[in-house]
């Protein structure tokens, strides 16, 4: 079990097994950073004609000006240039929370949109439902994670549609360099049948097994600060790969832009008697604009630049 990606078959929470569950659970989120879901509630049906439609919307609509991308970048490094801040993915965003702006997406098709928007709404249910899992795990209340990433106007909720299409030379640029997620919760949706994600695991590349209907959940930098290190954000990056188109549908489960986040004072005061320091406090937005700027560095600076008094001024 140590050794091997945890999974999670979320049927097993409503029956005798869920003690079982419940410690995976733990021990994926204390040791991981990241986890499978399976049974999840999201219906397979709906599930295959996200994807569809997404690898036909890439196909129809992005693959040209990818392909155009591709080939002055292949070029560029084959002349000498530096290719290692670039990243082989073909990206668009979806807003859903505080505001949709699914209506506003050059591209989409109605269907599309319609589908889209059915499928954040299931990903949004589920993601608060595993933040309440986090909670009884933590000894927090139930809906604290939930209460603690609600701003002014509630969460914030995003997805970021991507695809990594086959690189002829993967050995001169990332699929998507290595990095932790700002955020809360993340609830990703890969392809099943081209790899590509890997995780940092006891300081080596682990990959992250693509499982067909499977929902990948990682943790992100602000639970990290909320469980005041006892959950840890991990660093994980997408390998090029030279054969297959690699569908990402990541979905952001975060604090809303004025939420002010900390160490729950429970979990501080468990930890007080080890003489570890708290994890600072700040306003979300103002992590976000750091990251912003400082992604695909180490995340402890942040954390630190954090602490400084104009950060929740």
């Amino acid at each position: 079990m140590e050794n091997s990606f945890p999974i999670i078959d979320m049927a097993n929470l409503n029956g005798e097994e869920r003690g079982i569950a419940m410690k995976v659970l733990q021990d994926a989120c204390e040791n991981w950073g990241f986890f499978e879901i399976l049974n999840h509630g999201i219906s397979t049906e709906m599930m295959d004609e996200v994807e569809r439609l997404t690898k036909d919307h890439y196909e129809q609509c992005r693959k040209k000006r990818f392909l155009e991308f591709a080939s002055k970048t292949l070029e560029d490094s084959t002349k000498g240039t530096d290719t290692s801040n670039l990243d082989w993915e073909s990206t668009f965003f979806l807003r859903h929370l505080p505001v949709s702006n699914i209506s506003e997406v050059p591209d989409l098709d109605e269907h599309y949109r319609s589908v889209m928007k059915q499928f954040a709404l299931e990903l949004e249910k589920l993601a608060e439902r595993l933040l309440d899992l986090l909670c009884e795990n933590l000894g927090l209340e139930k809906g604290y994670l939930k209460e603690a990433f609600c701003g002014s106007k509630g969460p914030t909720f995003g997805t970021k549609v991507s695809s990594y299409p086959p690189c002829p030379r993967p050995d001169l640029v990332k699929g998507l360099r290595a990095h932790t997620d700002a955020g809360g919760i993340i609830l990703l949706f890969q392809d099943d049948r081209v790899s590509g994600l890997q995780l940092i695991k006891d300081g080596e590349w682990v990959d992250v097994p693509p499982t067909r209907h499977a929902i990948v959940v990682n943790i992100g930098d602000q639970l990290e600060v909320i469980t005041n290190g006892k959950y840890k954000s991990v660093e994980h990056r997408v390998v090029a790969q030279p054969d297959g188109n690699r569908m990402s549908i990541a979905s952001f489960y975060n604090p809303g832009s004025d939420a002010v986040i900390f160490p729950a004072p429970a979990l501080v005061e468990k930890e007080a008697q080890d003489k570890k320091e708290a994890y600072p406090k700040f306003v979300f937005e103002d992590y976000m604009n750091l990251y912003l700027r400082h992604k695909f560095e180490p995340k402890k600076p942040r954390f630190e630049a954090m602490k400084q008094p104009i950060a929740t001024s």
